[in-house]
């Protein structure tokens, strides 16, 4: 028969150790150079974030990494995407006890890329994207100039892959930068940007502008949000066109924006709904939304609860993913052809890296954690 007792005070499975021991959330899911790849803490390695590879086709993944390698940005102090992987399979990271990127390929030691800053942990990089020609990395730098919190500044730069350390400043025009993005012929370069005091779930700007063929970025134009408006996430749809989420109906929904001559057309609402395709930005480079071709978009949406979908652009049809038992999903995504990656829990099992095609959603690297059912609570989705 069931027992009462004082709240606390009866016997329970899950213990201070496995709650610390299972304390590695997966999470910076991409696909790249014929492998998915994500990073994860390791408990038993004093914390550090760990960089995994998983090759197509195979069960098991691997830790690209040695032990005293910590892949983890503090741009913000709560960091971000802090790892990028090029077409060749090289590994570009942040390392946290220093804060410089560093470039990795198999079989060799790390190279430090950025100079050694004059403040220890001074100069702070994060959201690494390649660049269009194929030899730098552009980010996010953060230049911490003095002790002071305020002696601090930002910018989109371009870091060479060489070794050279010759970084140079692409864009610096807002307190604060994110989601960088070449377009897809690589003539233009978007982000967005926001200014103290404002959060990102406040206001925040996207922004674009022309890249010459040498690389250098040109006057941008606003394109999209506003001083009322919150855009987390832009991405390209194609050379002409962004999808950005933007909070302009009231609740943060896809929207399209087409680029013209003189700036862009007003944004189109693609499916135009009461519930959240987007969050608040806490960290740099997550991802709600990911284009996938043919007109279809994998998204993320919810209210109490999220789910991942296929939203089509032209009809704003939202296609569920059978089969789905997950009621979370972590804002981080990758997509491979047909094959959408993520990062989702359910009421029985921890976040988890999972994948999605076919009209299902399997894992890709099933929980460790042993904890019986009975043992956990069934929450019941609640919005106010």
């Amino acid at each position: 028969m069931p027992e009462t007792a004082p709240y606390g005070s009866w016997p329970s499975p899950v213990s201070a150790e496995i709650v610390a021991e299972n304390d590695g959330r997966p999470g910076w899911l991409s696909h790249a150079a014929g492998a998915l790849w994500w990073t994860r803490p390791q408990p038993a390695e004093g914390g550090r974030v760990a960089l995994l590879r998983l090759p197509d086709g195979a069960v098991t993944p691997e830790v690209v990494l040695p032990a005293r390698w910590n892949v983890r940005s503090r741009v913000h102090e709560y960091g971000g995407l802090a790892h990028l992987v090029t077409p060749d399979g090289a590994v570009v990271f942040a390392e946290f006890t220093d804060q410089r990127l560093y470039r990795f390929e198999p079989g060799s030691d790390p190279v430090a890329l950025t100079p050694s800053p004059a403040i220890p942990s001074g100069l702070r990089y994060a959201e690494p994207v390649l660049s269009p020609s194929g030899t730098e990395v552009w980010c996010v730098r953060e230049e911490h100039t003095g002790p002071a919190p305020t002696d601090v500044r930002r910018a989109l730069v371009a870091v060479p892959l060489d070794g050279s350390g010759d970084v140079r400043v692409l864009v610096e025009d807002t307190h604060f930068l994110a989601c960088p993005r070449p377009s897809p012929d690589g003539t233009r370069l978007s982000w967005i940007g926001w200014d103290h005091p404002n959060m990102p779930w406040d206001a925040t700007v996207v922004r674009v502008a022309p890249v010459s063929s040498d690389g250098v970025v040109g006057s941008p134009v606003t394109v999209a949000g506003g001083p009322s408006e919150s855009v987390p996430q832009a991405e390209w749809e194609t050379a002409d066109a962004l999808l950005v989420v933007t909070d302009r109906t009231g609740w943060w929904n896809l929207h399209r924006v087409r680029l013209t001559s003189d700036g862009a057309a007003e944004p189109e609402v693609l499916c135009e709904r009461a519930e959240e395709f987007a969050g608040p930005l806490w960290q740099l480079g997550m991802r709600w939304f990911a284009p996938i071709g043919e007109g279809e978009v994998a998204v993320i949406r919810g209210r109490a609860s999220s789910r991942l979908n296929l939203l089509d652009t032209g009809t704003g049809l939202l296609y569920d993913l059978l089969e789905d038992v997950h009621t979370e999903w972590s804002p981080t995504l990758a997509v491979s052809g047909r094959t959408i990656y993520g990062v989702a829990a359910s009421r029985v099992e921890p976040f988890e890296v999972v994948a999605a095609g076919g009209g299902s959603v399997a894992p890709v690297l099933p929980s460790v954690l042993s904890v019986p059912v009975t043992s956990l609570p069934s929450p019941q989705p609640r919005t106010f």
